[in-house]
């Protein structure tokens, strides 16, 4: 792959201490990316945050690889209007579990994806208009080339660590397998090797949702006043279901009532339920911040990794990994439940790797990785992990 090589200046944050948003343009005509699907993709825009101060010998990098529907906003605010940090805020920074007082973080937002990356959202230089539908199809290992370009755009040779959870944890397998060369460790949080045939499953819901929703116009729905936030929206709350465990549902919502005490006997009512309520609210939060066809792009992408497809086995894929490994599996995750972590941990010793499994016990489901209560537990296994992988490769 070719791109332009360039210095970046190791602060991430502007003086008055907010995060900056960067972007770099990759993949510029005469070097398109190839894609894993033999077509062709370029320029490229990459959004991405740094967090930390780069180490004159480049080595303490670590790379966030996010899931789904996150972002580059990793952690930090933009400005003092912000309403929230970013989305690992409580894991990332000063002193934390991964500690930009001694790391130099990337994160970027993920070909494909709607929040400032190229994406289907993105002007397709050759009609002006937004890609929409005609955007090409992606896979995982055309994300993680993007990753591996940025890295090449910032002269940033190796990474300490790729951590990922989710569809993160996807891109970190795809990595190490392909790149192997350039990654001193692997964190998996919350993933698998392949997305099983339930999440297939839930995935083809929330897509038919999309596509049932009169103002998807086949995707080309950009310009209008109103966008298929329906559909997305319905998508969103089904896919929210799995984040989720049937333990914290009941713990937080059981069958408790939106409003009063006494049913309404009113089937046009949408939210008698406080967890009706919630999922609705999780749908119409997430139409604000992002777009159609990336979900339908994304969700795609998923479906399609298969680690040991290519291989034979997952064990064969992993023979020539040089990376360290710290796989983590949550007991109430059904989405990627603890089978599939194992399976990884199998192969990874089949391959006579090294890694370490630990399977904690949340009440949070999938999405246990990102709860702020939560993240102690977390931090306290990734924490020295880094450490040790930092400090044997002094």
């Amino acid at each position: 792959m070719s791109t332009d090589f360039a210095e970046t200046d190791s602060s991430s944050s502007s003086p008055d201490g907010f995060v900056e948003r960067q972007s770099a343009t990759l993949f510029a005509p005469p070097s398109p990316l190839v894609l894993e699907s033999g077509e062709t993709l370029g320029p490229i825009t990459v959004a991405y945050q740094t967090y930390g101060t780069l180490s004159p010998r480049k080595d303490n990098v670590i790379y966030i690889c996010h899931a789904l529907t996150g972002d580059a906003h990793v952690a930090g605010r933009h400005n003092e209007k912000e309403r929230k940090p970013g989305w690992w805020n409580g894991f990332i920074g000063p002193g934390k579990a991964i500690d930009t007082n001694r790391y130099f973080v990337v994160c970027s937002n993920i070909l494909g994806g709607c929040q400032g990356t190229t994406g289907p959202s993105s002007e397709n230089p050759q009609t002006g208009k937004p890609y929409g539908p005609d955007f090409p199809f992606i896979t995982i290992r055309d994300i993680v080339n993007v990753h591996n370009a940025l890295l090449d755009h910032l002269g940033i040779e190796n990474v300490l660590a790729v951590v990922g959870g989710s569809l993160g944890g996807m891109q970190v397998l795809e990595w190490v397998v392909n790149r192997p060369e350039r990654v001193g460790a692997a964190i998996v949080l919350a993933s698998g090797p392949k997305l099983n045939a339930q999440g297939i499953a839930f995935n083809a819901v929330g897509r038919r949702a999309i596509y049932s929703d009169p103002l998807f116009q086949d995707g080309w729905y950009y310009g209008e006043e109103e966008k298929p936030h329906f559909g997305l929206a319905l998508a969103r709350m089904v896919a929210h279901i799995t984040y989720l465990s049937e333990q914290s549902i009941e713990l937080k919502f059981g069958r408790k009532l939106q409003n009063g005490d006494e049913f309404g006997f009113d089937l046009k009512s949408e939210t008698e339920f406080q967890i009706e309520s919630y999922l609705h609210y999780q749908g119409n939060r997430f139409v604000e911040r992002f777009d159609a066809n990336s979900y339908l792009t994304l969700t795609r992408a998923m479906d399609y990794f298969d680690l040991g497809e290519a291989y034979g086995s997952i064990a064969d894929a992993f023979s020539r990994v040089q990376s360290r490994f710290l796989v983590i599996s949550y007991d109430t995750d059904w989405l990627y439940p603890t089978p599939q972590s194992k399976e990884i941990v199998r192969a990874l010793v089949d391959a006579k790797r090294h890694v370490t499994f630990k399977e904690l016990k949340s009440a949070y489901g999938h999405d246990a990785f990102l709860i702020d209560q939560e993240l102690p537990k977390l931090g306290s296994l990734v924490s020295p992990f880094l450490a040790r992988t930092y400090s044997d490769r002094q």
